[in-house]
């Protein structure tokens, strides 16, 4: 069955047509999870040898047309080229990993003994597939974040139904070919393009799928959950994550990593830095360093080596950006430098002054603007941070350990890091938020765990 209606796929760097994609209507949808629900007893009974040479055979095929794929994220993402490409490298490394821990699913054995009662029996646990799994996945990270939903999601031997971003289905697609070549089964990955609102929409009510997992914005997340009913719900949402800078912290090594993880992909990612707060006896050095080294950044086309940033996603979201700057703005903030655009890319903006309860300061700007702001303590700081509907991850710069285990303990999000930038992630660890940020985690193995039930079995001698 081939889809009826078609619409153009524009580059945002160039504004130019690059590809017709389908838009599924309910009879393509329908046939996606009629496949994938065939598919379910065969990927059940495979065993798990079987199902980690497959992923390890999608790693290894991804691995060899790198370059190609890394082109294809920068045309239709506008992602630079060279982040493209990490973005492909962390990718093999996550189809790697889902391919180990293919072969670590396991349960335990409980002491049934331990209680009144409980003499004389055996009992251990098993981690069984869910089933069918509808996968939402967003354009920022259209390889990366894909790989995070059906990696973990064969390793544990269900099968998926994807629907990309619209802006970003080429790279989708490319998975499904190579995931051909590596011998997937029919109907174990299945991949439905069109608006999210449609197809998202059937994903979320049909009963056959057993879990949704999505990652995007936090109101069609609460969307999601309210409607899903029994289904497993693994939602990883917004933020507006914070560094906290303490006073005796050396800037040749903070500043560079702040400006990384406030402007790589335009600070298109959910872990972007959008907050520094500084203790004041620090925060002129830190203001004058940020900027300068933030002027250095170039722009250009997201295929040239030269382009440290290109064009946001969409001209709608660069314009939603400068209005929340221009706000700002008139509520007294100051631009340091940025805030205009050059053809079709924001220019990387640092604001100080911004009032908290500006847009740009308590909700998520996902775009290449950064605000920083004295504090006179990490403590003030850490009240900051936590006064938010947010809480994905915290980066925290201190010479002193106490002052590091007090953000730890004190800092609601889902990942402190310590020394380093929220914006830090490897594919392994778990990953996740609290509040409106999400809720269950991804990373390989603890998305695994999202994506199996529990089954006890207790034998009686």
């Amino acid at each position: 069955m081939y889809a009826t209606e078609y619409a153009p796929l524009y580059a945002p760097y160039s504004g130019n047509e690059i590809a017709q994609i389908s838009l599924a209507d309910e009879r393509l949808v329908e046939q996606a999870i009629t496949a994938a629900q065939k598919a379910t007893p065969l990927m059940r009974r495979m065993p798990a040898y079987q199902r980690a040479s497959l992923l390890e055979r999608i790693s290894i095929l991804m691995g060899e047309r790198m370059e190609e794929a890394a082109r294809m994220i920068a045309l239709e993402a506008g992602k630079p080229i060279k982040t493209a490409r990490g973005e492909v490298i962390r990718t093999i490394q996550t189809y790697k990993f889902a391919a180990e821990e293919a072969k670590r699913l396991h349960g335990e054995t409980i002491p049934m003994d331990a209680a009144v009662g409980g003499e004389g029996r055996v009992a251990y646990t098993v981690r069984e597939p869910l089933g069918v799994i509808g996968a939402i996945t967003p354009f920022n990270f259209p390889m990366n974040l894909v790989a995070h939903k059906v990696g973990p999601a064969l390793a544990a031997g269900n099968t998926v139904v994807l629907k990309p971003a619209s802006q970003t289905p080429l790279s989708a697609l490319f998975l499904a070919e190579i995931a051909e070549q590596a011998g997937v089964p029919a109907g174990a990955l299945n991949i439905v393009t069109g608006s999210g609102s449609s197809v998202g929409d059937l994903l979320v009510k049909d009963p056959r799928i057993k879990a949704i997992t999505f990652t995007g914005s936090p109101s069609v997340g609460m969307d999601i959950r309210n409607r899903a009913g029994l289904k497993r719900v693994t939602l990883e949402l917004g933020s507006n994550s914070a560094v906290i800078v303490d006073r005796d912290v050396h800037l040749e090594e903070v500043i560079p990593r702040c400006i990384f993880g406030a402007f790589a992909y335009s600070g298109q990612v959910c872990i972007s830095v959008q907050k520094i707060y500084v203790v004041k006896e620090l925060y002129e050095p830190f203001v004058s360093r940020f900027v300068t080294e933030t002027r250095r950044l170039r722009g250009g086309d997201s295929l040239s080596e030269d382009a440290d940033y290109s064009a946001m996603i969409h001209p709608n979201e660069t314009q939603r950006v400068l209005s929340w700057v221009e706000e700002a703005a008139l509520q007294g903030a100051r631009i340091e430098c940025g805030g205009a655009c050059e053809g079709r890319m924001l220019q990387p903006t640092v604001m100080t002054g911004v009032p908290e309860d500006a847009k740009l300061s308590c909700q998520e700007v996902f775009g290449p603007v950064v605000l920083i702001n004295p504090v006179d303590s990490v403590q003030h700081a850490i009240e900051l941070v936590n006064d938010s509907r947010y809480g994905l991850q915290a980066g925290v710069y201190t010479n002193h350990l106490g002052t590091a285990m007090l953000a730890a303990d004190e800092l609601h999000v889902g990942g402190v890091m310590i020394n380093d930038i929220p914006t830090f992630r490897v594919d392994h660890m778990p990953y996740g938020g609290v509040k409106e940020s999400g809720m269950g985690r991804e990373g390989v193995k603890y998305a695994m765990e999202e994506l199996t039930e529990c089954k006890l079995v207790v034998m009686k001698k």
